[in-house]
């Protein structure tokens, strides 16, 4: 017979490698969406951890200038306080 003509076997198994192929691509796809999303979150939340850090900084500089009964120094007159380095901006 011919054993180069396509029957149904043959065209079944290469429909079922061609349906897997496109789940592979479909998971693929999300996955990596996925991790890029928590990629860019893992580094604002970086940068929201120094702005907290900075502000933490801040607000303990300015305790020590209110109440100079500790000894502490306090904050120098060249550097102005603003009201945006108390908030977290994105």
């Amino acid at each position: 017979m011919n054993e180069f003509g396509f029957d149904t076997l043959n065209i079944a198994s290469m429909a079922i490698a061609l349906v897997v192929f496109i789940i592979c691509l479909v998971v693929w796809f999300y996955l990596n969406r996925a991790s890029v999303r928590a990629n860019e979150q893992i580094l604002l939340l970086n940068e929201l951890l120094e702005q907290q850090k900075q502000q933490t900084e801040l607000l303990l500089r300015l305790g020590q200038a209110a109440n100079p009964d500790n000894g502490a120094k306090a904050l120098p007159a060249g550097e102005p306080i603003l009201f945006k380095d108390f908030i977290a901006e994105r």
